[in-house]
């Protein structure tokens, strides 16, 4: 099983894919935007919005992973 490497991606970045996978911003808290896909509640995960900064690997595996998303598919979204 091959896996695309996940490239270096910002918060508003990585918020925008999620919208296009169908999730959308319920809540928003100080620098968090909480996300939840729109046909499956279950699905849902946090993205901290830092400005100027990319997201590190390890919180984007995170990310993905709570949104039921793969590294192609995320990065078919971009």
């Amino acid at each position: 099983m091959s896996q695309v490497r996940l490239p270096s991606v910002n918060a508003r970045q990585a918020i925008r894919a999620l919208e296009k996978g169908g999730f959308e911003v319920v809540r928003s808290a100080g620098s968090h935007r909480r996300l939840v896909h729109k046909t499956d509640p279950k699905r849902q995960t946090t993205v901290a919005l830092h400005k100027g900064k990319d997201i590190p690997r390890g919180t984007l595996e995170s990310i993905l992973k709570q949104a039921g998303l793969t590294h192609d598919e995320f990065v078919a979204l971009l």
